[in-house]
């Protein structure tokens, strides 16, 4: 993450008591639930030879465990009317360039052999879309910002529109 302050970590509020003009959490698909449901069933397994009961207790707890870094760690895209916050950076406005968004294979490779190695990125393997946005603060090294988002037509269309 860049060291200039205007992609310095912030709480996902609008800033100013700013209405925020676009919204997205980037929750786990119904994919990620199963598999974590499965893991903790794993548990039971675990703890089968000490007592079922102590295994089906562990297979819970473990779930919860999953369940809570799963929730805590859903970043959040938000646009306001001088803001950009996408995860725990935040940018003014006034430093976003051109955007674009990705999909199918062009999001592949903006995530791979087209990918900046000085790039800010928030994105998760269960959305398949991307949005690339343009920095352009002098100070900043970041060359853009490489986040997944279920609706990428709406953000760029949110950021485009100043």
């Amino acid at each position: 993450m860049p060291e200039s302050s205007s992609a310095a970590p912030v709480p996902n509020t609008p800033s100013a008591g700013a209405p925020a003009v676009f919204r997205e959490r980037l929750w786990p698909n119904v994919w990620i639930w199963i598999i974590s449901a499965g893991i903790s069933a794993a548990g039971i397994l675990v703890f089968a030879p000490i007592s079922l009961a102590t295994g089906y207790i562990a297979a819970v707890v473990l779930f919860i465990i999953i369940a809570v870094l799963l929730v805590v760690s859903t970043p959040t895209i938000m646009v306001t009317g001088e803001t950009l916050t996408v995860g725990r950076a935040t940018i003014e406005r006034r430093f976003v360039g051109a955007v674009e968004a990705f999909s199918g294979k062009e999001a592949t490779a903006q995530r791979g052999t087209q990918l900046n190695g000085l790039a800010y990125l928030c994105i998760r393997g269960w959305i398949d879309p991307v949005v690339r946005i343009e920095i352009t603060d002098p100070s900043d090294r970041t060359p853009y910002w490489l986040t997944s988002s279920r609706r990428p037509a709406e953000l760029t269309a949110a950021l485009s529109a100043k």
